[in-house]
């Protein structure tokens, strides 16, 4: 019940910040010489853009409610329509990379922790340090860089691979896409073709996370590792790995499904530095493109429908702890 007066909360604050955003809708067209200021007086009545701030809204919040989230003004599209376009190239990417952060990152954390102030752990904790101290987008572009620039393989399957930076190749091409979802003027790309441009962002986005990740999981791990319960199994008898894995990881989870928890909405939203560094159409970049021409119903679209995943994954990570940790279960 909460979550109804916070979401128009929301709506009213966000829908106020874009419409006192400088410039506006009407700004692209401003530069148009062919346009005369009466055809961009008689647009901006189509628009809705001549109506005060809070009957615009009260006009969108009445839409919403009928289930027409409205056109952008850019394309004329529906909003819905945009979205259900670009929504499925954001989940391949995001789930994908986020599997992977997950895969790698949270067995990273628990040896970490396990063996603590060994070799392994100061690797890691140093890479994990590495993640989230490199700019993403700088990180990106050395990706591409020497992926894509440099690193080449021969077409002729006699020759090995080959730095182009410092060696010629003639018949040379790029090891990995430099971006894109398929290769130029491919309409129906095959799995493999998809799969090798989603490398580049994969290793971008799961670079930087995994870094959290682990460094969470090392945490928690070295907390509860020390608490008496832990010490009460190990004096039971209990195998050292059982110990670990059904009492140990079990409880140090808990607080890491809340960081989970917030992030599965980023999944929708899609990566905004990722996507347009690797030209991705997502919805990265649908936002940034939004949001550059100031497009109202875009950008409302995107903000709420992110706001509903956030408070509902919220949600799911309160009735998570209850499973997780019988002490704040609910009667």
């Amino acid at each position: 019940m909460q979550a109804i007066p916070l979401l128009v909360v929301i709506s009213i604050v966000v829908f106020s910040l874009i419409s006192l955003a400088p410039g506006g809708p009407m700004s692209a067209f401003e530069e148009n010489p062919n346009l005369t200021p009466e055809d961009l007086a008689r647009l901006e009545e189509q628009l809705g853009l001549n109506q005060p701030i809070h009957v615009r809204y009260f006009q969108w919040a009445s839409h919403i409610i009928q289930g027409d989230w409205g056109h952008s003004n850019a394309s004329r599209l529906p909003v819905l329509v945009e979205i259900g376009e670009r929504l499925p190239n954001t989940l391949q990417l995001m789930v994908t990379a986020f599997l992977v952060t997950l895969i790698v990152a949270i067995p990273i954390g628990i040896l970490s922790a396990v063996r603590q102030y060994s070799v392994f752990d100061h690797v890691a904790t140093f890479f994990a340090f590495v993640g989230q101290a490199i700019p993403i987008f700088w990180f990106g572009l050395i990706l591409i860089i020497v992926f894509n620039v440099w690193l080449k393989y021969p077409v002729s399957p006699t020759k090995g691979f080959a730095l182009e930076h410092f060696v010629r190749c003639t018949d040379c091409v790029p090891l990995m896409p430099g971006g894109g979802m398929a290769p130029y003027g491919v309409d129906n790309p095959s799995f493999w073709q998809r799969l090798q441009h989603m490398v580049l962002p994969v290793i971008m986005l799961a670079l930087f996370g995994a870094g959290t990740y682990t460094r969470y999981m090392r945490g928690q791990m070295l907390e509860v590792m020390h608490l008496d319960y832990i010490r009460t199994a190990r004096a039971k008898g209990l195998n050292e790995r059982r110990v670990i894995a059904r009492h140990a990881v079990k409880n140090a989870l808990t607080p890491v499904i809340t960081v989970i928890a917030l992030e599965l909405p980023t999944l929708f939203g899609g990566a905004l530095f990722t996507e347009t560094i690797f030209s991705w159409p997502g919805m990265g970049r649908l936002f940034y493109r939004s949001a550059q021409r100031v497009d109202y119903p875009m950008l409302m679209g995107i903000i709420m429908i992110n706001a509903v995943l956030i408070i509902t994954f919220n949600l799911l990570a309160d009735i998570a702890y209850a499973y997780l940790d019988p002490r704040v279960r609910y009667e």
